[in-house]
């Protein structure tokens, strides 16, 4: 290569349509998957202090609230249920009139072509917080996966376009795949939560969902964040067990693991920029610390420049708008 002054690397950096013309990375409405919460107990709309501009809402309030996502031009979304009762088996996450199994018929009447993707997990519908059954302290793994194998069919048998097992237990891809085969689901589609490290990230979400285990904590089946080689471990065996998207959460502090994942299997990726990320966006722009806007669409781009396809961000619409301009 040649050096100064023939190869000027400024001449395509002058004007904003020059270096859009020219970004390597370019982001999208499409790109975006907008997580909710949708609750029994709400009426309308409940602010969750934790993470402005983010609400608790009842299946109206959520229809309207994807009404304004869908004309903004994101096409996806990601559900998170709040049961009104919970109870140490997580019987409610396994109802037909669950309130995520209520909310996805809802809203595959009112948005045919909308891609609803559903959480499955058990923490939001325990008493303990924990993501499994629980005996004598311990989180079971074996004995779980029939429950989030029947909670995956469940939110299937309603219209979910995706299922989303977030609760790291060992076999549950391959024992919810089979289940949805079983029952005459192969079309459903399986987003993993391939990679899911034990994140000091995920605070304000367990304020938000009231999840927060009421013993020990979740490092005894989340992994440990020093970890690389064994998040390619996770990601191989759920692509052997049958996950159609890998995941990868939290999403700016592992995006070196984003990469990985990427180049290594070569297939849909996500990224979830968690509720922690999002809320220290917010506070410091709230302080007059940080452009929230710019630094917004920084932190997403980056995302998907390690390679991400889908970026899960409470953040969605907001960013949606910023690239209509």
């Amino acid at each position: 290569m040649s050096g100064f002054p023939e190869v000027r690397m400024r001449r395509l950096r002058r004007t904003g349509v020059l270096r859009q013309l020219v970004r390597e990375t370019q982001l999208s409405p499409s790109d975006l998957v907008y997580p909710l919460f949708v609750s029994e107990a709400e009426s309308d709309r409940t602010p969750i202090p934790s993470m402005p501009g983010v609400d608790r809402l009842s299946i109206a309030a959520l229809v309207q609230e994807v009404f304004g996502a869908w004309e903004e031009g994101i096409r996806a979304v990601l559900l998170f249920g709040i049961p009104e009762e919970r109870d140490e088996t997580g019987g409610n996450a396994l109802r037909d009139e669950g309130i995520v199994q209520r909310a996805v018929r809802e809203l595959r009447k009112e948005f045919p072509d909308l891609v609803v993707i559903t959480d499955v997990c058990l923490c939001e519908y325990m008493s303990h917080g924990h993501c499994g059954l629980v005996r004598d302290g311990e989180v079971l793994n074996d004995e779980t996966l029939e429950l989030l194998a029947a909670q995956a069919v469940s939110h299937a048998q309603a219209g979910a376009d995706l299922v989303a097992p977030s609760d790291m237990m060992d076999g549950r891809v391959a024992a919810i795949r089979a289940a949805l085969d079983a029952a005459g689901r192969e079309s459903t589609g399986l987003l993993s939560y391939a990679v899911k490290y034990a994140s000091a990230y995920y605070g304000p979400f367990r304020e938000a969902v009231d999840s927060a285990p009421r013993f020990g904590d979740r490092r005894g089946y989340q992994m440990d964040p020093g970890n690389a080689l064994e998040a390619l471990r996770e990601a191989a065996l759920d692509v052997e067990e049958g996950a159609d998207i890998l995941m990868v959460k939290p999403a700016l502090p592992c995006l070196d693991i984003v990469r990985r994942v990427k180049d290594e299997f070569g297939m849909p990726t996500a990224a979830y920029q968690v509720s922690g990320e999002y809320a220290m966006i917010r506070a410091a722009a709230e302080r007059g610390w940080i452009d929230e806007r710019e630094v917004t669409m920084e932190a997403i781009l980056a995302i998907r420049r390690a390679g991400a396809d889908l970026v899960i961000t409470y953040a969605a619409r907001s960013t949606a708008r910023e690239l209509a301009f």
